[in-house]
């Protein structure tokens, strides 16, 4: 079985747009889409947030990867933290379903048939979201209130809903919730009431369900969990993550994995390459080259085997300097992993 080739999200901003414009035209892409004034209405909504959206998109396309996941350009933490105050100024934790949406899945959902014509295939969607318990650590902390928890599940669970399309056109074809500080840092609550969570948060269809985590100590744990397809996890920046899990475990547990086979840590790859003397490297000297990537891959894949269904980068490329940087990067990804698997 091949294995698919994906992203995990952010993706630099074009040189023409600033952050603060972008910031501020997402805002107003919310309240637009609530309002069905229509992503298109307003010049600056048009110029700053829809078309930057589509054309970040596009790039990535154009890399090959199998699965693409929508251009992250906005915080992760504020796409649901800024809903989530709104209602919380209410008096409630519970986001309605209508608000819980992202604008850049609706911008991808718009322009599907357009992307469809110029690629000639069907656009296979991937879609990050916060998971409950970061978006929990950041906006109410370390100390456990059970109810409070579950909706927050209830909230993320929505937004997975909502992104999940399927036409002619184009199909979401994973949704991964994104776990960065689950073996950090911890909620203080038992282990069952852990799992009941991301049971819930996960508890939806119609895609391949991922959880991306950045520490491996709880690993076990997720395994647990049954509505989790695909545990991922980086493997290019921490060679050390793949030894706390075994195809083994895997199997036992009906599980498959996603191995990060490129690294992204972008201020690490600087500094080494500083240390060497080089100030001002060129895009072809920061993206690792596809010797290294498909050495990489291959090891990860002779351990998990067929168990490993998806891989690509570590985690995204946000940080960057550049779209051609990181689009460099993605597409040696691709190339390396399907050389690796032809040969």
């Amino acid at each position: 079985m091949s294995t698919l080739v994906d992203d995990v999200g952010s993706f630099p901003l074009p040189p023409q747009t600033d952050r603060e414009s972008f910031d501020r035209a997402y805002v107003l892409a919310r309240k637009a889409q609530v309002s069905r004034k229509g992503l298109t209405s307003d010049e600056f909504l048009l110029n700053n947030f829809y078309q930057v959206t589509v054309d970040s998109f596009r790039k990535k396309v154009e890399t090959g990867l199998d699965i693409v996941n929508y251009p992250q350009h906005y915080d992760m933490h504020r796409q649901l933290a800024d809903v989530l105050k709104e209602v919380m100024d209410k008096g409630t934790y519970l986001i309605d379903e209508n608000q819980a949406f992202l604008p850049e899945v609706c911008v991808i959902k718009e322009e599907a048939k357009r992307l469809y014509e110029e690629f000639g295939k069907k656009v296979q969607l991937r879609v990050c979201i916060l998971g409950p318990m970061d978006l929990y650590l950041r906006e109410i902390g370390t100390v456990a209130y059970s109810d409070v928890l579950m909706m927050f599940a209830e909230n993320v669970k929505r937004f997975a809903k909502n992104s999940i399309l399927n036409s002619e056109y184009i199909k979401t074809a994973a949704v991964s919730l994104d776990e960065p500080s689950f073996g950090f840092r911890e909620i203080s609550a038992e282990r069952e009431t852990i799992m009941d969570v991301l049971e819930k948060a996960f508890d939806f269809h119609g895609a391949v369900r991922q959880i991306h985590l950045h520490s491996p100590s709880r690993i076990t744990d997720v395994l647990e969990v049954k509505n989790v397809d695909v545990l991922s996890f980086e493997y290019a920046a921490s060679p050390k993550n793949i030894e706390g899990l075994s195809k083994r475990m895997l199997e036992q547990t009906d599980k498959q994995v996603r191995v990060g086979v490129s690294r992204t840590d972008i201020d690490s790859i600087m500094a080494e390459l500083y240390e060497r003397g080089i100030s001002k490297p060129h895009i072809e000297q920061i993206a690792e080259d596809e010797a290294t990537i498909r050495k990489r891959f291959r090891a990860a894949k002779e351990k998990y085997g067929e168990r490993m269904t998806f891989t690509g980068p570590d985690c995204g490329l946000g940080g960057w300097p550049t779209q051609e940087a990181a689009q460099l990067l993605l597409r040696r990804t691709v190339n390396a992993v399907r050389n690796a698997e032809s040969n």
